[in-house]
């Protein structure tokens, strides 16, 4: 068992080595070629090398990340970087800065008129301990998991993803924060707290996720269904379409972790998903104006 874990851990590294030579060729090369088709081409072969690396590995635990990280987040970054769209693009000054913009859950935050006064980060700190503290209990249930409703253990069992998934988000940007002293936007805004579906998928789980679907699918389909259904309505496909793209990278996420054909179970639930939030902005446009607040409230 030593032994595999030691090989594994070496195929980690390796493949982490490599993709880092990757995006080392991306700074210093595709980035002087002029975006658009040619950049793209370019670049092509790294997103191929991205796809594969990750099969390499067999631990769940490093599989999920890398890719997670390379062929999910890197990737559609690599492609808004081909048209000269950011976060790449233009490529910050230097490389590593790159690098972690590029395969790292994080996105910069944006400077306002209130930097000079920040708000204090004592409470986020604060719920991250309490998440933290949460998740270890919760993984102390599964060894009463005997005398547990299964309904409930489920309901636990989501929770303990949910938080899963946010603190490993959190500690891998960790070295962006430390070392680079990047200002980072929240990952998560706590999505227990949303208050329909826009909100919980738009606005709370997820954000880094969110934040390239809207550039790398949402607004060039929407842009392109002005032209066909107006601008009033063009949203709403453009909401299905990011949905869609969303289920099918679960899928390919959960192929790299079990190896076995996808069910297309979760790129149905995605689709599902997306079409009730289309229903849910349709309907809001639809009754805008007839429950607007009088101008002189």
């Amino acid at each position: 068992m030593d032994m595999d874990m030691e090989m594994e851990l070496k195929r980690y590294v390796k493949v982490w080595v490599l993709a880092t030579t990757c995006l080392c060729y991306c700074y210093y090369v595709a980035a002087r070629l002029p975006k658009g088709a040619l950049r793209l081409l370019s670049i092509l072969p790294v997103i191929y090398i991205f796809i594969i690396l990750p099969i390499t590995l067999t631990s769940v635990s490093l599989c999920g990340p890398t890719a997670f990280f390379l062929v999910w987040l890197a990737n559609f970054k690599l492609l808004l970087f081909s048209f000269g769209q950011a976060p790449l693009s233009p490529p910050p000054p230097k490389l590593f800065h790159f690098i972690s913009l590029a395969c790292l859950p994080i996105k910069l935050m944006q400077k306002t008129d209130n930097d000079n006064n920040p708000s204090p980060s004592f409470m986020p700190r604060l719920l991250l301990v309490i998440k933290t503290f949460v998740l270890l209990l919760l993984l102390h249930v599964h060894n009463y998991r005997q005398f547990i409703h299964p309904y409930v253990f489920l309901s636990l069992y989501c929770l303990e993803m949910y938080l899963q998934i946010e603190l490993v988000l959190a500690i891998s940007a960790i070295p962006a924060r430390a070392l680079f002293r990047f200002e980072i936007e929240p990952q998560f805004n706590e999505p227990y707290l949303a208050t329909s579906l826009q909100d919980f998928w738009g606005h709370r789980w997820n954000l880094m996720v969110t934040s390239i679907l809207r550039p790398t699918v949402y607004y060039p389909v929407s842009e392109f269904s002005k032209r066909l259904i107006g601008p009033k309505w063009a949203s709403l496909p453009g909401v299905v379409a990011t949905f869609v793209v969303s289920g099918l990278m679960h899928e390919v996420i959960f192929f790299y972790l079990t190896r076995v054909s996808p069910t297309w179970e979760v790129t149905w639930f995605f689709i599902l998903h997306g079409i009730c939030v289309a229903m849910e902005v349709a309907l809001k446009k639809m009754v805008k104006d007839r429950w607007q607040l009088h101008r002189a409230i």
